[in-house]
Order: structure tokens, then C-alpha cells, then sequence
């Protein structure tokens, strides 16, 4: 996972009230594995940014994909 990556939540955070398949932009890395995500609805207003591990995400690609872009 990078700066800017889509990624999508894993499990419910009901305390942050974000739930799991909500969609998110990776905005910054704090240290390996460690992601401030920024939750966006589609008119680009965003309503959470939370620090969430790289276990609570997934990338999401919107392009067919590859072992090598798994692997980057």
C-alpha cells in the first residue's frame, strides 16, 4: 500500500462509525504498515480520517491486474 492508493475498510469500526467495504484514499504514511486514510462520499465531501492499519484495508484496483502490480 502507497501515498493515494483506493483502499477499502475490512471490518466494522462501529466506535468511528465506518464500516467494513466503505471506501477510502490513502493521504499519508506514518510509519510501515501505519496509513492516515481520508473517507470521501461521492460529492468529495469527506467524513472521517482515521489512522487504520494495513490489516483493517484492501487496495482496490480498478484496472485488470497482475502478479507483478500485486507485488509493487
Amino acid at each position: 500500500m502507497k501515498l493515494l492508493d483506493i483502499v477499502a475498510l475490512t471490518e466494522n469500526l462501529p466506535q468511528l462509525r465506518l464500516y467494513r467495504g466503505q471506501v477510502g484514499t490513502i493521504v499519508d504514511e506514518y510509519e510501515p504498515g501505519v496509513f492516515e486514510v481520508e473517507f470521501s462520499d461521492l460529492a468529495g465531501k469527506a467524513y472521517g480520517v482515521e489512522t487504520l492499519n494495513a490489516s483493517q484495508l484492501m487496495v482496490l484496483y480498478h484496472q485488470p491486474i497482475g502478479e507483478r502490480t500485486l507485488v509493487s
